[in-house]
């Protein structure tokens, strides 16, 4: 926000109030430390023994009681069964179906098996031809080897881990064409636990849509987002773009808009901060002119230069803000920037004050009494950044006290 002019009738005494009521010690002012008062980020938490600390690591006794109260399935499957139906699969005792694949190799299986573990392939096997007692059926598009996985499966839910890792995207294909969700879960759960790299995310992307996994598409999206660079250069998305050009135009709109999300919040990281070290500003002002710090107080304060380091986060800054403003012979609008960030704090304080009458910060009645003789445009942005500071103020006490409730 850019500052507000400041009007050279509020200047027409501007030392006078302002030293007689602080007591300043003579020391020489660095320039260095009085620009940090508003431009270098500082942390709004001084002390760390405000810090929460971590909560207890569960005990090894700690037991899910939510869960415990639920009935158990009354469901056990041996391996024994599982193996006596891996065998019966593998070596195809009374099959009545050859499934044909893409390589014309046949894989044996039993009509009842496939009828009862996949609605799909019961009606594929009703409407083939049975010819010397077997039933023919084709399943084209993938190896054979997927096919296999995929029978095996629909027998004893039994795979080896890297047929599935080989033939992943075949089986989730499968998997969802002939209405197999458990095989679908195992398939979309391997590919989310990192079997997606920058060469498949995009194959994965787009065979995710098409089979109704919205849980898959979402991570393979923030993957391509994040690596947009490295995976736009690989051949499977130089394939999408020639195939689904509206699905490279999603996802580079995709990446344009978490690159203006990113920047947004940064923005608003940054102007929270500027309202923070505001906030702080108001806090050590009121510190010095309340009960002084060190060298700089009220002038009926005694005044303790060796005293420890101040709680206060820009109390050093201001500090020696203060001092050069009650030195600096110039002090008017254009002539000196650290007499005009002090003229600023001033007035930003007196907008936040709620009892001039009693306050101890100079000018501060001063300028509530100067307010009306601002232009409407100047007003609306001095009311604007009070709020903004306020706002940032109540959100630190309610941090606090949050973090309070919880020791």
């Amino acid at each position: 926000m850019a500052a507000p002019a400041i009007d050279s009738a509020w200047l027409a005494s501007p030392s006078e109030p302002f030293c007689k009521s602080l007591n300043v010690c003579v020391q020489e002012a660095n320039p260095a430390d009085i620009l940090p008062v508003l431009e270098a980020p500082m942390p709004f938490a001084s002390d760390n023994s405000n810090i929460p600390k971590p909560p207890p690591l569960p005990s090894k006794n700690c037991t899910r009681t939510e869960y415990s109260k639920r009935p158990r399935e009354c469901s056990f499957v041996p391996k024994e069964t599982k193996d006596t139906w891996d065998r019966l699969f593998k070596e195809g005792c009374g099959a009545d179906v050859c499934i044909i694949t893409n390589e014309n190799s046949c894989v044996l299986a039993h009509s009842n098996v496939l009828s009862s573990a996949s609605p799909v392939l019961g009606n594929v096997l009703r409407l083939s031809k049975v010819k010397h007692g077997m039933r023919y059926i084709k399943i084209p598009g993938v190896p054979h080897g997927a096919v296999h996985v995929f029978i095996r499966f629909l027998y004893s839910s039994c795979y080896e881990e890297e047929e599935l890792q080989k033939f992943v995207l075949h089986l989730l294909v499968l998997s969802h064409s002939y209405s197999i969700p458990s095989l679908k879960r195992v398939c979309i759960c391997s590919l989310e636990q990192g079997w997606l790299t920058k060469e498949n995310v995009v194959d994965v992307l787009q065979l995710a849509r098409n089979c109704d996994a919205p849980r898959l598409a979402l991570i393979c999206v923030r993957i391509v987002v994040k690596n947009f660079k490295s995976i736009s250069s690989t051949e499977g998305w130089r394939a999408m773009k020639r195939a689904n050009p509206a699905l490279e135009q999603e996802l580079v709109e995709s990446v344009v808009e978490a690159d203006t999300r990113k920047q947004e919040r940064q923005r608003k990281m940054e102007e929270k901060k500027v309202y923070l070290q505001l906030y702080e500003a108001m806090e050590a002002l009121l510190h010095i002119c309340k009960d002084g710090c060190r060298t700089i107080g009220p002038r009926d304060k005694v005044l303790n230069g060796s005293q420890g380091a101040c709680n206060f986060p820009a109390c050093k800054g201001l500090e020696t803000l203060v001092r050069h403003f009650s030195n600096c012979e110039t002090r008017v609008p254009g002539g000196c920037v650290h007499c005009k960030r002090m003229w600023q704090l001033l007035e930003l304080h007196s907008r936040m004050c709620s009892e001039p009458d009693s306050c101890k910060v100079p000018l501060c009645r001063h300028f509530k009494g100067k307010m009306q003789k601002q232009s409407k445009k100047d007003e609306t942005k001095w009311k604007l950044l009070a709020s903004k500071v306020i706002s940032a103020k109540n959100a630190v006490g309610s941090f606090s006290s949050r973090c309070s409730s919880l020791l």
